[in-house]
């Protein structure tokens, strides 16, 4: 029986977003907008979230890269759109995540992908990105009608795994995500992949590092040593 289960962010945490940076590059003649666009899907889909409005992450970032695109006086046209949006779905993994993940599971840990992105897209993310061996089970939160942060997206997490909140611990590189997940009861591990702070009013991880090979030994020795 495997020892605990383990949550993964994947868009960023798990897999590289900077590959986008070529085609927004050709779109909007600056590479930098993808940062500014993915931090608008989040803000807007943050709002849907305590607003109750419903939608799914894939019309957001259509809708949230038609609004960059029209503040920055640009008309897309659909083929560059879509390169963009198709371009999401095939986001390569981050270097460190294949043999964390691998050593994760071969100490017994049950690994889990959890994303706000729908379960199509977050499978196909796993595939094409050549993870589906590395992850046990894949969870989407669109069944809920919003988004992480909301406890619900984590709850359900927790309902779908058949396990409490306390026996869970998220992975992720957004504060925002790891902070949701403590708040609901859920422990947390924070990879820094860039060199922004964590957020001091957040609730704070007990497990940061700037590799996913130092979270997940981080990971596997302070359970070895709760169950030592």
């Amino acid at each position: 029986m495997k020892q605990k289960t383990i949550l993964f962010d994947i868009n960023e945490t798990v897999l590289n977003l900077t590959a986008l940076k070529p085609k927004f590059m050709a779109a909007f003649g600056d590479d930098s907008v993808m940062a500014t666009w993915f931090s608008m899907l989040l803000h807007s889909s943050t709002v849907c979230v305590v607003t109750d409005v419903k939608t799914d992450f894939a019309s957001l970032a259509r809708v949230m890269l038609d609004s960059i695109a029209t503040r920055k006086g640009i008309t897309l046209s659909v083929q560059m759109r879509d390169e963009i949006l198709t371009g999401f779905a095939n986001l390569p993994a981050h270097e460190d995540i294949q043999p964390a993940l691998r050593q994760l599971q071969d100490a017994g840990f049950r690994t889990v992908a959890f994303s706000n992105s729908s379960l199509s897209l977050v499978a196909s993310q796993i595939k094409n990105a050549g993870l589906s061996e590395y992850f046990d089970e894949i969870l989407s939160v669109e069944s809920t009608g919003s988004f992480k942060p909301d406890p619900k997206a984590y709850e359900f997490a927790a309902e779908q795994l058949k396990q409490p909140l306390s026996s869970l611990r998220l992975v992720a590189t957004h504060d925002w995500d790891t902070h949701g997940a403590l708040s609901t009861g859920m422990k947390a591990a924070y990879i820094a992949r860039t060199p922004a702070i964590y957020h001091p009013l957040y609730r704070q991880v007990d497990i940061t590092a700037t590799t996913m090979g130092d979270i997940v030994t981080q990971i596997i020795e302070q359970e070895s040593e709760r169950r030592g």
